[in-house]
């Protein structure tokens, strides 16, 4: 008669490997979250997918390289907004500062927020285009049937004369898509206390 014996189970162990694996989880999730904003920061640093940069100040200098600059606006599904851009293109030349002004009206009968995202073509020219100002920095809130104008402040950087890559796009492409975001929450009312009156 053969006697089967039990090896005591080791909790240690267990709980070790459960801790590595739950650890190894929440690794992968965190590097997931941040892949996007990583991304999206690295894109505005070297200007890859056509991603433009943002600038402090203008060029320093003009250089006889001209350049004709296209606009597109586009609107994303479930935003009831017209956008539409006052011209088609400008001719420009690197190093020269601009503005562009875009219109905005939105056709609903409720207040709604949308964001700009935004990226040029070709996308060698993105390291290159320059924003001092845009309407795309920040969420853009419209009332209800409001019509609004939003400009954009923009140079090429002279520097595109002297990359093989991108001095020889003649034509630069701004593309802009309107997406709707969540509502803001509407600011809370504040009431005064109530005043009571005594009478005699």
């Amino acid at each position: 008669m053969s006697v089967t014996t039990t090896t005591p189970r080791n909790w240690k162990r267990d709980v070790k490997v459960a801790l590595s694996a739950f650890a190894f989880g929440a690794t992968m999730f965190g590097a997931a979250y941040a892949a996007v904003p990583l991304y999206d920061l690295f894109c505005r640093v070297t200007g890859f997918g056509g991603t433009t940069m943002r600038a402090e100040r203008p060029a320093d200098r003009v250089i006889d390289h001209p350049i004709d600059v296209r606009f597109d606006s586009n609107i994303g599904a479930g935003l009831p907004w017209r956008f539409q851009v006052d011209t088609a293109r400008q001719s420009i030349k690197a190093g020269e500062t601009h503005t562009m002004t875009y219109t905005v009206t939105n056709r609903s009968n409720e207040a709604v927020t949308g964001m700009a995202t935004y990226n040029v073509a070709p996308n060698e020219t993105g390291r290159y285009f320059n924003k001092l100002q845009c309407f795309c920095f920040t969420e853009q809130t419209l009332a209800p049937g409001e019509t609004r104008e939003f400009t954009v402040v923009y140079f090429v950087d002279p520097a595109i004369a002297d990359d093989p890559n991108a001095n020889t796009a003649n034509t630069i492409t701004l593309s802009y898509t309107f997406y709707r975001q969540a509502q803001p929450k509407p600011v809370a009312q504040t009431t005064s206390p109530a005043t009571t009156q005594r009478t005699n």
